[in-house]
């Protein structure tokens, strides 16, 4: 197991000080990164200025970690929240989050938080009217509005603040997908945390190397083996599901076409298998006609993608705003990372929550083409609940999805 260092501020306190200083970390399979502290923030603006905001960040912070972490939203005319961190910790490998400095510290220790109330918002029924909305809008556009990606939430508050570190924990026994939690704003101790569980990278930038690995179409996972088999067998055979693929495919290869030398999905579509969940994914790889294009404006390029949004972008957009009954924020956005190189990695920030003290808003999402249905739809964003709600210790059956 490698493990590298960033550059250390001088004033980093001691490791049994580091569970009160805010922290960001995203863990995949391969390596868990790992930040404390808020040396500085970046600069608001909307996502069309992001790389040229990162840029000058870089050129004027030149004392601290050579890199930015944090979160985007949903909405590319909001700001994102960035911030260079004081310390950085990033490993190679399979890693365990308990050991990890500070961050092992901050689990709780007590008896089990006890969950008061969870409500839907909307309520299932009200989110399978906007559906039928969004498929009828879709049918009077006659081909102008060809998906929309829409959205429901659960409100959780519960006896105690939740702990991050257990909820982290929890998630990351999931080996397949990307757990991550980052502030949403300038903190020293609490505030609001986007925590989660995705298993989609919108996109990695490494020198002259570029890759995204999008996701749509979706099934239900079993612990019969049988029944689960069954349900990968029928989201590969679906036409519908293939088509809302092929969308998100198609997109995103025309956007990055003009910007690369070479750009291939050479392993085609594939069934990707979470936990909870069976995927349709393509693995696209690519190289870029210019190295120093950085990350940032690779991201401004593809968000939101019709992974999390529709087709075509603008109009998916402007109807997600009149159907759904509250602000995404930063759900569906992106977090992840950048440096002044250019490089960067940046995940889609599905299967999420936003959580404040004894507080919680968990998320789900389901694409919508013609040939959905709002039965099928609230059936999708049910199981895609599952993987936060087992998190949380939440009871499926009390849940109200």
């Amino acid at each position: 197991m490698a493990t590298s260092l960033a550059r250390l501020d001088r004033n980093t306190p001691p490791q049994s000080a580091n569970a009160k200083k805010p922290f960001y970390i995203l863990k995949t399979s391969g390596e868990t990164f790992f930040s404390l502290g808020q040396n500085a923030v970046l600069e608001e603006g909307p996502l069309s200025t992001l790389s040229d905001r990162t840029a000058r960040f870089f050129r004027q912070h030149q004392d601290g970690p050579d890199i930015l972490v944090g979160a985007l939203p949903f909405d590319p005319a909001r700001s994102a929240f960035l911030f260079q961190p004081t310390r950085v910790m990033r490993v190679q490998g399979k890693h365990n989050l308990g050991h990890v400095p500070g961050f092992g510290a901050s689990r709780s220790t007590g008896e089990p938080n006890r969950i008061l109330s969870v409500s839907a918002d909307p309520a299932p029924d009200v989110f399978g009217k906007s559906v039928l909305a969004g498929l009828e809008a879709m049918a009077a556009s006659q081909g102008g509005l060809q998906k929309i990606v829409l959205s429901r939430s659960l409100k959780v508050f519960a006896s105690r603040d939740f702990s991050i570190a257990d909820l982290m924990s929890k998630l990351a026994l999931d080996e397949s997908i990307t757990v991550f939690a980052t502030p949403l704003r300038r903190q020293e101790t609490g505030g609001a945390m986007l925590v989660g569980a995705t298993p989609e990278l919108l996109v990695e930038k490494r020198g002259n190397h570029i890759a995204s690995h999008p996701l749509a179409g979706s099934a239900k996972r079993y612990a019969d083996d049988v029944e689960d088999r069954r349900s990968a067998d029928s989201l590969w055979a679906s036409d519908k599901d293939r088509r809302e693929h092929a969308m998100v495919v198609e997109s995103i290869m025309d956007l990055l076409t003009p910007y690369c030398f070479e750009l291939s999905a050479p392993e085609g579509m594939a069934l990707r298998a979470t936990a909870s969940m069976w995927h349709l994914g393509t693995k696209i790889v690519g190289r870029l006609k210019d190295a120093s294009a950085s990350s940032e404006h690779f991201v401004s390029l593809l968000h939101p993608t019709p992974a999390v949004c529709g087709v075509p972008r603008a109009a998916a957009h402007s109807k997600i705003g009149e159907l759904e009954t509250y602000d995404r924020d930063f759900y569906a956005g992106a977090v992840g990372w950048c440096d002044s190189a250019g490089d960067g990695r940046w995940f889609v920030s599905i299967r999420c929550a936003e959580v404040e003290g004894a507080k919680a808003r968990l998320y789900a999402g389901a694409g919508v083409v013609p040939g959905s249905t709002p039965q099928g739809e609230i059936a999708e964003t049910a199981a895609k609940f599952r993987a936060m709600l087992d998190a949380f210790g939440i009871d499926r059956d009390r849940s109200g999805i």
